[in-house]
């Protein structure tokens, strides 16, 4: 490992942080430490440290907003590649927008709606970033990434740059190939249409209203935690089960939205992972569905 440190620091790929609390870049404000925390300055960076990470065969994560995410306590063992500021460009060509993985889902559902540009509306109140969305095929409002995504440059981890179209990405309900076959999405283009900028503003507006009103912005959260299931919706079932407040150590179910686990505070990932559970364990035995999370589980216990 020290080796690959030195490696990554003689390389100039940008920041290379060791023994990083990853509670510093969730929005759960939550995680143990990550060994190697990489903020590569831009694609060819990235391509230049996971070349790296792979020679030394050091497992690898990756991390935008560390939203839908909750990183256990001991924290991830080898290198984390955080896309910050070298990942954030947007740039418009007509109906096509080209955005870098580590942008904004919300501002960038925003500055599709100041274009004159429909179709992003239902990512305004979807934290993270576009990167994450894709890998989740990320929706809401009855809509999602695979309806308006045209194509996504993904890293591979041997280092290779490639183009996948939306078909190859093997889209489903949050669910990407790249949840199959490892990859770290940098760049993505969107294929959008021109729209009423008044009817788009008004939607926008509106869901931005709802989610100021349903979810815990408040408080330190990483969106929903346990996937709708067919036909019906988590946050019901679990509000429906008396669910609502259920309190583990610092970490709770949301007052405003049962499918939100809030931090109220030194919550630590066993305190969310016990939750967790115990919603499963109710919910299993009082409806017969089991419910299954939506947010990422990753590092050691």
């Amino acid at each position: 490992m020290q080796e690959l440190i030195r490696e990554l620091k003689e390389a100039n790929i940008g920041t290379v942080l060791i023994n990083e609390p990853l509670a510093n870049h969730t929005t759960w404000k939550i995680g143990g430490p990550a060994d190697i925390l990489v903020e590569p300055t831009d694609k060819m960076a990235l391509a230049r440290s996971m070349k790296l990470v792979h020679k030394h065969n050091v497992p690898w994560y990756v991390l935008g907003r560390g939203s839908n995410m909750l990183v256990r306590d001991r924290g991830i063992r080898g290198v984390v590649f955080k896309l910050a500021d070298g990942f954030n460009h947007l740039a418009f060509n007509g109906e096509e927008i080209e955005v870098g993985a580590g942008y904004s889902f919300i501002r960038l559902a925003v500055m599709a709606g100041k274009e004159g540009l429909t179709g992003l509306e239902f990512a305004g109140g979807i934290p993270g970033t576009v990167g994450g969305a894709i890998y989740m095929n990320a929706g809401a409002h009855n809509s999602d990434v695979s309806r308006i995504l045209k194509s996504a440059e993904v890293l591979l981890e041997t280092g290779e740059l490639v183009i996948f179209s939306a078909d190859e990405l093997g889209f489903s309900y949050r669910t990407s190939i790249l949840q199959k076959r490892r990859g770290i999405v940098v760049s993505a283009v969107f294929k959008l249409a021109y729209g009423d900028r008044k009817e788009i503003a008004r939607h926008m507006a509106a869901y931005k209203d709802r989610r100021r009103q349903t979810q815990p912005l408040s408080l330190p959260c990483a969106g929903s935690v346990f996937r709708n299931p067919p036909g019906d919706h988590a946050g019901r079932l679990i509000e429906s089960a008396g669910l609502k407040g259920l309190r583990v150590g610092g970490a709770q179910i949301s007052e405003k939205h049962a499918n939100f686990i809030v931090n109220r505070g030194n919550a630590t990932a066993q305190d969310v992972l016990d939750l967790m559970e115990q919603v499963i364990k109710i919910v299993n035995e009082r409806y017969n569905i089991k419910l299954v999370p939506e947010v990422l589980v990753v590092g050691e216990g």
